[in-house]
């Protein structure tokens, strides 16, 4: 597949209104079960294959490897320049501090051996005191969230050219609008856990109307990560489309997020499968099958990083 062939969005309130590839290759590893060799070999391969978007995070511990890879990327001619690329990393909790936004941003980039980030999120709305904790952590280590005072850092980062567009990520309607109120640069995304099993609606229409792109994390239900489901790539609905379609239920998946007008990170290190998950735009879902996909069972998943943290998304949407 060739690089024009995957549809881009304008992030409207970046820098020079950047253009954002609507798949990333996600590299999030689900305890150790990726090695920083694997990722490096993943994310040489993706490029060739066509990926330019990939999507990675300070609390992953791919960065490193997501660098070397794009150096040896560099090398060996399978990209001219850094430019071709879109990185986008995140900004983790014990850093969600107005004084040490920069500081995680500039260790991110070293890591990354870059000197600027296409997309830098604000990775949850909480803030946990700087430490060595393990996630999920419990409720004596959160603190105040300083959401004013994280945003007007993360404004900063992007006025310095550090990164190119900045945004959030697992925010609610809620957030967002508290984020909105007082924002000088508005976020350009909002990457949050959607998917088949789980529409996210309202968020959608939400961040539509303001502009605001969602990128949609664990597009496949994250069947076989320590806290997925199974509810997407074991639904028979999408199945019987699939076959409909001559597809597999990964590609209708993520099909009908496209179809939704939204961007995805999806993460799969095996070659055949991030070749296909690249396949999805030639075709196209039946209304009848829209019709079908709304009748499936809704359920999130992902309920963050902190023992008590579904509690916080009651009655907030």
């Amino acid at each position: 597949m060739s690089l024009s062939k995957i549809p881009q969005v304008v992030l409207k309130s970046s820098s020079n209104q950047c253009m954002m590839p609507v798949i990333a290759l996600g590299t999030a590893a689900d305890t150790n079960e990726s090695s920083a060799e694997t990722t490096k070999v993943a994310v040489i391969e993706a490029i060739k294959l066509g990926y330019t978007h990939f999507d990675t995070a300070s609390v992953y511990g791919s960065e490193e490897a997501l660098g070397e890879a794009i150096a040896e990327a560099l090398q060996l001619g399978l990209i001219k320049s850094r430019e071709e690329l879109f990185i986008t990393s995140k900004l983790w909790l014990t850093h969600n501090f107005p004084h040490l936004v920069l500081p995680a941003l500039h260790k991110s980039l070293q890591r990354l051996k870059l000197e600027y980030l296409d997309l830098y999120l604000i990775h949850w709305p909480i803030s946990v005191q700087p430490g060595d904790w393990q996630p999920p952590y419990s409720e004596e280590v959160i603190t105040t969230f300083d959401l004013k005072g994280v945003w007007t850092a993360m404004e900063e980062c992007q006025k310095l050219g550090l990164a190119k567009s900045i945004g959030v990520s697992n925010f609610t309607c809620k957030k967002l609008e508290d984020l909105l109120s007082f924002a000088t640069i508005p976020p350009s995304v909002n990457q949050v856990e959607m998917n088949p099993a789980w529409h996210q609606k309202k968020l959608r229409e939400f961040c539509e109307a303001k502009g605001i792109i969602i990128t949609a994390f664990s597009p496949l239900g994250a069947k076989g990560a320590s806290w997925g489901s199974n509810e997407v790539m074991d639904s028979e609905i999408l199945k019987k489309i699939a076959q409909a379609h001559g597809r597999t239920i990964a590609q209708v998946s993520l099909r009908w997020l496209y179809e939704q007008g939204v961007s995805i990170a999806v993460k799969s290190y095996n070659k055949e499968r991030m070749k296909q998950n690249l396949e999805i735009f030639d075709w196209s879902l039946t209304r009848d099958d829209h019709e079908k996909i709304n009748h499936i069972n809704q359920i999130r998943v992902n309920n963050g990083p902190v023992v008590f943290f579904a509690n916080l998304w009651d009655g907030e949407t």
